[in-house]
C-alpha cells in the first residue's frame, strides 16, 4: 500500500497547479500524484498552437517533480473507498491518503460511427502522432468547428496539409461568437485555403485502403489520409458516481473545491462544477487558465489555507493571422453587443443578461484588457458605451 498525505487523482496542469498549492503551504507533508498518461504533467494549450509554429516541446512540461511529488504514471484509478480513504488504480495497487484530490479532468466526446483511427485530439501524444502523419504535407479532414478544431485546422494548413473542416453548426465558433462574427470567419478559413463545409454532418469515418472516407449528411464522400476530431469534452466523474458521489456535468464543489461537505475529498479543473460568484451561478470551465488557478487554490485548501474561489477564468485562442482573448460566459445565445476599431479585425464584444449587465467579453484582437474586462462583469452594472469603448482602444 501506497500512503501520503495528500493525493492527486488526474496528472495534468490541475493535478500540477494542485502540487503546487500543497506546496505554497505545506512544505514537507508527501504528495503522491497517480496519472493514467505515460507523460508527467504538461502544458494542453501548445498542442494546437505554439508547438505547430515553432516552438520547442520541451517547453510542456511543468516541472511537478521539483515539487517533490512521488509520480505514479500510466495508471488509472479506477475505485475510490471514501470511508477508507483509500483508492485503488487498475493494476491492483492501493493508495491511502489524508485528502484527496479528483483531477480527472475529461474525455474527448467520440463519433459513434468511425473507424478506431481517427485522432480524437487531447494529449501529446495525439499531437505527436498527429506531427507525424502530416510531415510534408497530406489531405486532413478536421471534425469540429469549435476551440480545437478551429485551432488544428488553422495548424494543419500552416505547416502545409491541405484541409477540410467538416462541422454540423452554420459557421466557426458558432457558440461562441455571435453569427456575423462567425460567419466571417467562413471566409477567413477560406482564404487560407481551407475548405469549409458548415452545416454537414459526419454520418461515418470508414477506411478506404490506406485511406479514410468521411461520408456526410449532406451525401458527400471526402478522402483524406488523416482525420482529426475536435468534438469537445466529456467530464470524468465516474469514479466521483461509484463512490456515491454527485457529478452531473461534473462534480459540484464548493468555494474551497471541496466536494459534497466534506473536509477529505476534493475536486478541480475540468471535472469540477463550482460557484462563480462574481455571474451568481455554478460554472464548469474546460482552459488553461482555469485548471491552473482553481487546482493551484484547491491544492493550497487541501493543505489548510481556507482561502474562497473567487477568479473569473479567461481563455485565448490564435486563428492564423487572428488572435482572441474572452473573460466570463462568451455565449453566443446570450444579447450581444459590439464595438469594432475595425471590423470582425479588431474589436470588443459584450455578452449581456436581460438587464444589459456583462457576463462576459470577447477582446478580437485586443490584448492586455482581460482585467478590466473583469472588473466590468464583477461590476454587476448595466454596460456603457463609454466602458465599451475604453476596451476597444
Amino acid at each position: 500500500m501506497v500512503e501520503s498525505k495528500y493525493l492527486i487523482v488526474g496528472g495534468g496542469m490541475t493535478g500540477d497547479a494542485a502540487s503546487k498549492g500543497i506546496r505554497s503551504v505545506d512544505g514537507a507533508g508527501s504528495i503522491v500524484l497517480v496519472g493514467d498518461e505515460s507523460h508527467p504533467p504538461y502544458a494542453r494549450p501548445p498542442l494546437s498552437k505554439k508547438l505547430w509554429q515553432g516552438k520547442d516541446e520541451s517547453t510542456v512540461w511543468r516541472g511537478t517533480e521539483e515539487q517533490h511529488v512521488d509520480l505514479r504514471l500510466g495508471r488509472t484509478i479506477v475505485a475510490l473507498d471514501l470511508d477508507g480513504r483509500r483508492t485503488t488504480d487498475d493494476r491492483g495497487e492501493t493508495y491511502a491518503y489524508e485528502r484527496v484530490l479528483l483531477a480527472t479532468g475529461g474525455r474527448p466526446r467520440r463519433l459513434t460511427n468511425a473507424v478506431d483511427d481517427v485522432i480524437y485530439f487531447r494529449t501529446l501524444d495525439d499531437y505527436r502522432r498527429l506531427r507525424a502523419e502530416t510531415s510534408g504535407g497530406v489531405r486532413a479532414v478536421v471534425i469540429g468547428g469549435g476551440f480545437i478544431g478551429s485551432e488544428i485546422a488553422a495548424a494543419l494548413a500552416s505547416t502545409g496539409s491541405d484541409v477540410v473542416m467538416v462541422f454540423p453548426e452554420p459557421a466557426i465558433g458558432f457558440r461562441l461568437f455571435p453569427a456575423d462574427l462567425a460567419e466571417s470567419l467562413n471566409d477567413y478559413y477560406r482564404s487560407k485555403d481551407v475548405e469549409v463545409l458548415a452545416g454537414e454532418g459526419v454520418e461515418g469515418v470508414e477506411r478506404d485502403g490506406e485511406r479514410f472516407a468521411v461520408r456526410t449528411g449532406g451525401g458527400r464522400t471526402i478522402e483524406a489520409d488523416v482525420v482529426v476530431a475536435g468534438l469537445g469534452i466529456e467530464p470524468r466523474g465516474e469514479l466521483a458516481v461509484a463512490a456515491g458521489l454527485p457529478a452531473a456535468n461534473g462534480i459540484p464543489v464548493d468555494d474551497r473545491g471541496r466536494v459534497a461537505g466534506r473536509d477529505d475529498v476534493f475536486a478541480a479543473g475540468d471535472v469540477a462544477r463550482f460557484p462563480a460568484r462574481a455571474l451568481d451561478t455554478e460554472l464548469r470551465v474546460e482552459h488553461e487558465d482555469h485548471a491552473k488557478s482553481h487546482g493551484k487554490l484547491v491544492g493550497a485548501n487541501m493543505a489548510g489555507a481556507d482561502e474562497p474561489y473567487e477568479h473569473l477564468p479567461f481563455f485565448y485562442s490564435d486563428l492564423f493571422d487572428l488572435g482572441y482573448e474572452a473573460v466570463g460566459q462568451v455565449d453566443s445565445r446570450l444579447e450581444t453587443v459590439a464595438e469594432w476599431r475595425d471590423p470582425v479585425r479588431k474589436g470588443v464584444i459584450g455578452y449581456l443578461d436581460g438587464a444589459r449587465r456583462p457576463r462576459g467579453f470577447l477582446l478580437w484582437g485586443i490584448f492586455d484588457k482581460v482585467d478590466a474586462a473583469t472588473d466590468l462583469v464583477r461590476a454587476g452594472k448595466p454596460l456603457d458605451a463609454a466602458s465599451l469603448r475604453e476596451l476597444a482602444d
